[in-house]
């Protein structure tokens, strides 16, 4: 194989054992001739995680131009690629209990996690799936666990931040990119929550023992002379476990978006006609893959699996709503992933080089695009003008619906009733002569006495 052909992932330079290649839709991992060994001797429990559905399947292939690899596999492409400042706290908690779960499973047949990075996990509908193959390795007797810390700051702080406080970590956790620091939700906690025995294990005494600590590294030399007995490590996770699997959403009150579907301004009949354009839309074009903007708790979601599309890709500002849309996801085995998104200021390249965590527009476009009763969040709410919102709609897909809201309906009378209408763009035929000049309209339906529409273009 020609490395020339394949793109080197930036964000893989962190694992000395092996490097993330990717060319057109084929994945590749080389294991350097120093990670070999532990590969070799992984290489039987790796295949019994694939068999389970738990680590992502991968083939040997020759490492024909890869000097300094002992091995190169291939693994399937995993779409959408998702990063855990995405998740709501659902997927979250899913996420952490699946790797918890893991871990034990490997600590049982002599193995460990070499760390525990929230990024190593990935997301096939609503079931997670781990994927980084070289961070599994033979456990050693006595060892601590060297992804403590890494796994509160990704995993447990960011859900006792929205358990404990009713604060979502997204922002937050984007901003550190390493997660939320175990220092900061020491501060934080409530002087009750400190003193419990969880707490102190997990929060109070590793931010005491960080002080000064730069990285995990100098907290694992400072206990690199201390024994941890396996059963002890066990408990340790075991503890984490039941821990994370009782934490509930602190939700003072119920967000007006995660009660849309019962008290959305739609009469029942009006409800059909834009279900039934809904699934017509998708039934006749058959897209692979749909983004649903503005996925509220899945109901139109739910309408394109139905009538054929592969895969749907949700998003939402609302954490309530995307809760329930993961619930949903969940308990109807849906191939339905709802991630949190501000529209306003979607996921950028950043990183080191800015190239290490790809941005928005660079991990999700789509066969098609829903976005209904969405445009006018972005274009009355934040002042983004409503041409560059469908644009951007436009943008994720070749074909899509597109709800047209007017300043008739009730929703946008409230949204100006305390501020100056400073929209005088804001009308049906702007709205139309933009998607006209990015693409075609192939079908039009007013859908409510209020002038609602929906447009399906194709481009």
């Amino acid at each position: 194989m020609e490395s020339n052909v394949l793109l080197r992932l930036p964000g893989s330079f962190r694992d000395p054992a092996g490097s993330i290649y990717i060319s057109g839709d084929r994945v590749f991992r080389t294991v350097s001739q120093t990670a070999a060994p532990q590969y070799e001797t992984a290489r039987e429990v790796l295949r019994s995680l694939v068999a389970q559905g738990r680590l992502a399947d991968f083939e040997e292939r020759p490492v024909d131009g890869f000097e300094d690899a002992a091995y190169l596999l291939e693994h399937p492409k995993i779409s959408p690629w998702t990063l855990p400042y995405e998740w709501s706290f659902s997927l979250l908690k899913e996420a952490a209990l699946f790797h918890l779960d893991l871990h034990l499973y490997l600590l049982e047949r002599g193995f460990t996690l070499s760390d525990a990075s929230a990024y190593n996990v990935q997301f096939i509908g609503p079931r997670p799936v781990f994927i980084d193959h070289l961070s599994i390795r033979p456990y050693v007797e006595g060892e601590f666990w060297a992804g403590h810390r890494q796994f509160c700051e990704q995993f447990l702080n960011p859900l006792l931040l929205r358990a404990y406080f009713d604060i979502a970590a997204n922002g937050w956790y984007r901003g550190e990119l390493e997660g939320i620091p175990t220092a900061a939700i020491a501060k934080l906690l409530p002087l009750r929550s400190r003193l419990s025995w969880r707490a102190m294990t997990h929060v109070i005494l590793p931010a005491y023992f960080q002080q000064g600590a730069t990285s995990d590294r100098e907290v694992n030399a400072a206990l690199k002379n201390r024994k941890l007995p396996l059963e002890g490590f066990r408990g340790l996770l075991r503890q984490l476990f039941r821990w994370i699997e009782a934490l509930r959403p602190a939700n003072i009150s119920a967000t007006t978006w995660a009660n849309y579907a019962s008290t959305t301004t739609y009469d029942p009949a009006e409800a059909a006609q834009k279900g039934t354009f809904v699934g017509e839309f998708i039934a006749e074009t058959r897209p692979r893959t749909v983004i649903d903007l503005g996925c509220n708790t899945g109901d139109y979601s739910s309408i394109a699996l139905e009538r054929g599309a592969d895969t749907v890709i949700g998003f939402d500002f609302d954490q309530q709503s995307l809760d329930q849309a993961f619930q949903r996801a969940k308990a109807g085995n849906l191939n339905f992933l709802p991630l949190f998104l501000d529209a306003r200021n979607p996921s950028p390249s950043q990183g080191w080089m800015q190239s290490e965590r790809l941005g928005f527009s660079e991990r999700y476009s789509s066969d098609a695009v829903l976005a209904l009763a969405f445009e006018h969040h972005l274009a009355i709410a934040h002042n983004v003008p409503l041409d560059q919102v469908v644009e951007w709609i436009v943008s994720l897909a070749p074909t899509g619906v597109i709800e047209f809201v007017p300043k008739s309906d009730p929703t946008i009378t409230k949204m100006l009733a305390f501020r100056e209408d400073i929209f005088p763009n804001y009308n049906e035929a702007h709205f139309r002569a933009t998607l006209e000049k990015r693409s075609h309209t192939v079908r039009q339906k007013r859908i409510s006495r209020s002038g609602r529409t929906l447009f399906w273009y194709s481009r």
